[in-house]
């Protein structure tokens, strides 16, 4: 019985205000990933990071939230997407850290923006870019059922909502309790809607308009006043104006203030400053009734110190402390409280960056600012998405009273192009569409008598201006990378990160000469350069001595660091000096494969005609390119791989066609043309790999080829001659084959992944080339999306299991839902 087990899930964040939720009763944080929704747990002593991916929206999830049935208590998962509908997931009885799809909600034309949920109310609200806020009753039962109640057409001013909070009113009535609504979105005001919570439709209608704000409302968040006797609510409004606006919420009339009628729009109120009301300025109250009991809304506090859009705020869930938490672009994460004394509204603590550092606003650099900040359930801890997908976290440390930063999770924005594993299995080469390439390898350490591993990311070597399409290593302690542009760049491990792998992963490298120090990127560069290559640190106060200088000490600290790197590390400390260039190609690479042997790198480009699709080699001794390049393609090649004696060079492409290339005698740098196959395929080739070769077959070699014609073809090189001796149908367009590089009992295993993210092993008997399928993934556990590349761990860093129980190997996996993950497959046999 072969089991299939995900060990690492890399996955990086939306950004979208709204799209995560830390639940209070199981801790568990999900968060949304392109168009599936991550969950993690941020309080797990392992630090496994995600541990599952829930699959089910076409398009980006932009909101998630959690929900509790107030009957029932059953756990719900609530998301909302781009595809305009929100999704319910049941927690699974037998295990509530696991979630199934129970229902989809469908009636919007518009992205969802925002969805709001309140402790003990059965009714949810969305808000879309349809205009329209829709009410919902949550009916959970044997079968679970959503039933729209009421349609809100957003008036006077028709706007996009993109913020929501739902919260029960102050009542003496504990049946059917009020139920206030707050909208905001694209425009200034924050509309108040209340609402008797009856059985029959709640029939919400506006009844206060609040005005105030100078832009966009971006979040809204209620809470119970702690110092109220009579049940006050506060509502806290965060805007692009870098303000957060408090409001409250109270029963009865209004005493002091100057009233004003419902749903009044204009009305100018005295502004507020240092977040205190004085008696002796007026503040204008909106007055409503609703169920029977009047209400007033009146101006409480300004909270002003942010230098850039607010996107979030988050009251602390632990009931002792009135905390407001706010998450802003001048990437700082802000936890306001109220003075006992004085009642002000002050700032007590902030976390993140200093936001006067170049590149620190959306304005102006690529750091880009925190998008959601989210509350621990105990209050103790704070987590922020940023611009790069990577959650920060902080805890609170009692006895010494400061927030210390802890670890956190990485991951990938946008699609997921390429990985490779390190020669000996110790790292993971990974990159992206997001322009970044990345290192990911386990943490291995000791806790008392215990024995912790987790996978993390320990580098960022190269951060990008342009996407990145392909990766291989070229040993230990170096890469080459292909992007979107004509060249392609290698890159040189710097010692500490060598440092910091030996000692956390037991990774000892053996890498010719000595390694180079940390790197930076130069302003208006792409090129990493080696700290001191150009400007010597201490050389005179110019900024890039005193950046060098930094960099220089934030890789000492590095270097004897206890933990993987945390993700402001990652992002400035952790890059590799840039060893050389190759240039050649007229377009962007799409293809790149280095020799078993690490002498050769063969790339290609993108090409629409025979001029360009060439595969040009390039000699490592010197970095020249060897000449003549390799002709046969007509269109841009697809992929590239030398066979594991490097004899052959194979090569695929969108013309359909496939061609084999010799390893000529005389120079073993030359390759030259031995056969091309110009219909291998009825449609274009996506992939291809070579089969080890075992000592019964060094006369013949086995190669796979996979096309967008649903099928994946096994040739026998014998001599001169090649022949298709299996097809093996497939239900989509296969996009990546991968052989694992040893066979066993003249047995090899193919992994197999498809256009719609697939994933499938088979085996073939070497005797013949008979194959058949072994094991397909569960499709609950796999990518959503495209599968771009597969790489088997080698194994020298893979243990067989005990005799009798079969092999055990791991297998990475990058797709197009920006995902990448390790997959432990145990109980192969390899009987013949």
């Amino acid at each position: 019985m072969v089991s299939i087990t995900a060990e690492y899930i890399s996955v990086g964040g939306n950004r979208h205000p709204a799209a995560a939720d830390w639940d209070i009763q199981s801790g568990i944080l999900a968060y949304g990933a392109d168009n599936n929704v991550a969950l993690w747990d941020p309080l797990d002593e392992t630090q496994r990071g995600v541990y599952a991916v829930l699959v089910g929206h076409s398009e980006k999830v932009s909101v998630v939230r959690f929900y509790t049935c107030p009957t029932t208590g059953t756990k719900l998962l609530l998301t909302g997407s781009v595809d305009c509908t929100v999704r319910i997931w049941r927690a699974e009885p037998t295990d509530s850290r696991r979630f199934t799809q129970a229902v989809t909600l469908t009636g919007h034309t518009g992205s969802i923006n925002a969805i709001a949920t309140a402790e003990g109310l059965d009714i949810i609200a969305s808000g879309a870019a349809d205009g329209t806020v829709k009410i919902w009753r949550i009916e959970v039962g044997e079968a679970l059922n959503g039933e729209l109640l009421e349609n809100l057409p957003m008036k006077p001013r028709y706007y996009f909502p993109l913020a929501l909070a739902l919260a029960p009113l102050p009542t003496d009535n504990t049946q059917d309790r009020p139920v206030a609504l707050a909208v905001a979105g694209t425009t200034n005001i924050v509309q108040i809607y209340a609402a008797e919570n009856t059985v029959e439709t709640p029939n919400f209608r506006v009844s206060a308009t609040l005005s105030g704000h100078e832009a966009w409302v971006r979040s809204l968040s209620f809470t119970a006043d702690m110092q109220s006797k009579t049940g006050d609510l506060l509502l806290a409004s965060a805007s692009q104006d870098k303000y957060v606006r408090l409001w409250r919420l109270n029963r009865g009339e209004a005493s002091s203030s100057i009233s004003v009628p419902a749903d009044d729009g204009d009305d100018e109120e005295v502004p507020v400053l240092g977040g205190l009301v004085e008696p002796t300025l007026s503040n204008k109250a909106h007055q409503f009734e609703t169920a029977g009991a009047k209400y007033s809304m009146t101006f409480e506090a300004l909270l002003f110190g942010n230098e850039d859009w607010i996107y979030t705020t988050a009251w602390n869930p632990n009931p002792e402390r009135q905390q407001l938490l706010t998450a802003s672009a001048d990437n700082t994460l802000t936890i306001w409280e109220q003075d006992p004394v004085s009642g002000v509204w002050l700032s007590v603590e902030r976390m993140g960056e200093i936001s006067v550092q170049k590149g620190s606003t959306t304005a102006t650099g690529s750091t880009g600012g925190f998008w959601i900040g989210l509350w621990a359930p105990d209050g103790e801890q704070v987590v922020s998405l940023g611009r790069t997908g990577s959650w920060r976290s902080w805890r609170h440390e009692a006895e010494s009273d400061i927030w210390v930063q802890t670890m956190g999770i990485t991951g990938h924005v946008r699609s997921a192009n390429g990985i490779r594993w390190e020669p000996s299995g110790g790292y993971l080469l990974s990159t992206s569409a997001d322009q970044t390439t990345r290192l990911h390898a386990q943490w291995l350490r000791e806790d008392g008598q215990q024995k912790k591993t987790s996978w993390h990311e320990f580098s960022r070597p190269q951060i990008h201006g342009y996407d990145l399409n392909c990766v291989d290593t070229l040993g230990p302690g170096r890469f080459v990378s292909g992007a979107e542009e004509k060249l392609l760049r290698v890159f040189n491990e710097p010692k500490p990160i060598a440092q910091l792998l030996e000692r956390l992963s037991g990774l000892t490298q053996s890498t010719e000469g000595e390694l180079p120090d940390t790197a930076q990127i130069p302003v208006l560069g792409l090129s990493n350069q080696a700290v001191g290559e150009d400007v010597p640190v201490g050389d005179g106060d110019t900024p890039e001595a005193e950046s060098a200088g930094q960099a220089q000490a934030n890789q000492a600290i590095l270097s004897n660091s206890t933990r993987p790197p945390l993700e402001d590390q990652l992002a400035r400390y952790t890059l590799w000096p840039e060893h050389e260039k190759l240039y050649g190609h007229g377009y962007e690479i799409s293809a790149v494969a280095v020799s078993g042997d690490r002498t050769l790198i063969a790339t290609a480009c993108k090409a629409s005609s025979i001029d360009h699709a060439v595969v040009r080699l390039y000699d490592t001794s010197d970095w020249h390119e060897v000449r003549p390049s390799l002709a046969a393609h007509t269109l841009t090649i697809t992929s590239l791989s030398f066979s594991a004696d490097d004899r052959y060079l194979l090569s695929v492409g969108r013309d359909r066609q496939w061609a084999v290339y010799r390893r000529t005698q005389e120079e073993p740098s030359v390759f030259k043309l031995m056969t091309s196959n110009p219909r291998g395929h009825s449609r274009m080739i996506l992939d291809a790999d070579w089969a080890p070769a075992s000592d019964s077959q060094q006369k013949s070699q086995i190669f796979a080829t996979a096309g967008r014609d649903k099928s994946i073809k096994l040739w026998q090189l014998t001599g001169e001659s090649i022949e298709c001796k299996a097809a093996i149908p497939a239900r989509s367009s296969v996009t990546a084959v991968k052989f694992l590089p040893h066979a066993y009992n003249g047995v090899l295993f193919l992994a197999t992944g498809e256009d719609d993210g697939k994933l499938s092993i088979h085996q073939i008997k070497m005797d013949g080339v008979e194959p058949s399928p072994l094991v397909s993934f569960d499709r609950a556990e796999s990518p959503s999306k495209t599968i771009t590349e597969l790489s088997w761990r080698p194994f020298s860093r893979v243990n067989g299991e005990a005799e009798g129980a079969g092999l055990s190997f791991e297998l990475a996996v990058a797709s197009e839902d920006t995902s990448i993950r390790i997959y432990s497959i145990a109980g192969v046999v390899s009987e013949p």
